[in-house]
């Protein structure tokens, strides 16, 4: 894993999921009676793939915990994480060969979800900034795929976005695996092996699910490595004192 303190800048392009990014502002909240907190888990969820709930995940995967994403270790796929002096995680990105994926986490209302809302908004947002989107139909419902103007020139994005039980995970995907997602198998096994540790605290809907440097980090047995770093802000959490769907899309991270 590569990871990098938040310096207010950094050399790699990234993907813009500031596009329908949660709002700070968003009044309603998803509030938790006590006696639902301790409700026992009444079993095992259908859903056949992930991302999972804590609750459904299967066992025996390796993992990067990450707080409230666990991300599974697989072979041929690059963790990079941006975080702040207080270990809070701005950005996770995972990266195999020339395609990238971003991930995000937010809390959602437990009567429905929020995904449907949230594509329009990241729609709206892109062509506000000239930017044409596309509703496809896709392995987790509809997606939004777009071409954008980075650095390296016209760049391919796809959106894609996955209800759970209180959460919603955004998920950006970058380069090649934007087109054809059978192009990067390991970010297409990294997503579907997710897991979202929701948490039983009352969050505003919409807010960034807390994320957090692995342990072993944060006790300085590994260091950061500045010529990594990425941008903050870009994994949907927007930056202290910043609105959120700003920036312009400019995605896929540097390959090593």
């Amino acid at each position: 894993m590569i990871f990098s303190r938040n310096r207010g800048s950094g050399r790699h392009a990234k993907a813009d999921t500031r596009p329908g990014a949660p709002r700070r502002a968003e009044p309603d909240l998803d509030p938790i009676e006590d006696d639902e907190v301790e409700a026992p888990v009444s079993g095992k969820s259908e859903r056949i793939e992930g991302p999972y709930d804590v609750a459904e995940a299967p066992e025996g995967i390796a993992q990067l915990d990450l707080g409230a994403l666990k991300v599974p270790a697989v072979d041929g796929v690059e963790v990079r994480v941006q975080a702040d002096n207080d270990g809070k995680i701005q950005q996770i990105v995972l990266v195999a060969g020339d395609s990238a994926l971003q991930l995000g986490v937010f809390a959602a209302p437990r009567s429905e979800g929020i995904w449907d809302e949230v594509r329009g908004e990241i729609r709206k947002q892109l062509f506000n900034d000239g930017v044409a989107a596309e509703e496809v139909d896709g392995d987790y419902g509809i997606e939004l795929r777009a071409r954008v103007r980075a650095p390296e020139g016209l760049t391919d994005i796809r959106f894609v976005g996955v209800d759970g039980p209180r959460w919603l995970v955004r998920a950006v995907f970058q380069g090649p695996a934007a087109v054809d997602p059978s192009v990067a198998p390991p970010l297409l096994e990294c997503l579907r092996n997710l897991v979202v540790d929701r948490g039983h605290e009352a969050m505003p809907v919409r807010e960034p699910l807390p994320l957090r440097l692995p342990k072993e980090i944060t006790d300085g047995e590994a260091g950061p490595d500045s010529a990594d770093s990425a941008d903050p802000g870009s994994g949907g959490a927007p930056a202290d004192g910043e609105e959120p769907g700003r920036r312009k899309p400019s995605p896929r991270p540097r390959r090593k």
